[in-house]
């Protein structure tokens, strides 16, 4: 018995829609990196992407479990000397709702190239209005 591969051609991408509103950030972005990755289709193969594309609306919504909203802090370095800059879950959510769910996906992909194709493919917006109608994106299941 041969091993079959997915040639690009005939892998199929659907367009999925996320409603973050009330979920769990990390429950969450576990089920959005296998989306993205493919690991919910029969073709699946690691070293090929053969997932789909992630739409996530509602991203300042999302919920995050205990005290992280305000404990959980992300650091940024600039190389200098004392130039590290801490910012914590609360100021994220109300600047830029994306950034938790793009550091929270991007940590659960492979760190190589292919994980940098993957994460192209997720689309994440603070409100529910999206501008990819055009791809008949079906509403996602928990």
């Amino acid at each position: 018995m041969k091993t079959t591969l997915p040639k690009e051609s005939t892998i199929e991408r659907q367009w999925h829609v996320i409603d973050a509103s009330g979920e769990v950030l990390g429950r969450l972005a576990v089920k959005i990196a296998n989306l993205l990755r493919g690991r919910h289709k029969p073709i699946y193969t690691p070293h090929i992407d053969t997932g789909d594309h992630v739409i996530i609306i509602n991203a300042d919504k999302v919920r995050l479990t205990g005290k992280k909203d305000e404990d959980k802090q992300y650091m940024f370095f600039t190389g200098y000397r004392g130039n590290e800059k801490y910012r914590n879950a609360a100021h994220f959510r109300a600047k830029n709702p994306a950034f938790l769910f793009e550091h929270a996906v991007k940590g659960m992909l492979p760190r190589n190239r292919l994980a940098r194709q993957m994460i192209k493919k997720m689309k994440v917006y603070a409100g529910p209005e999206h501008p990819h109608a055009g791809q008949n994106p079906i509403p996602f299941n928990k």
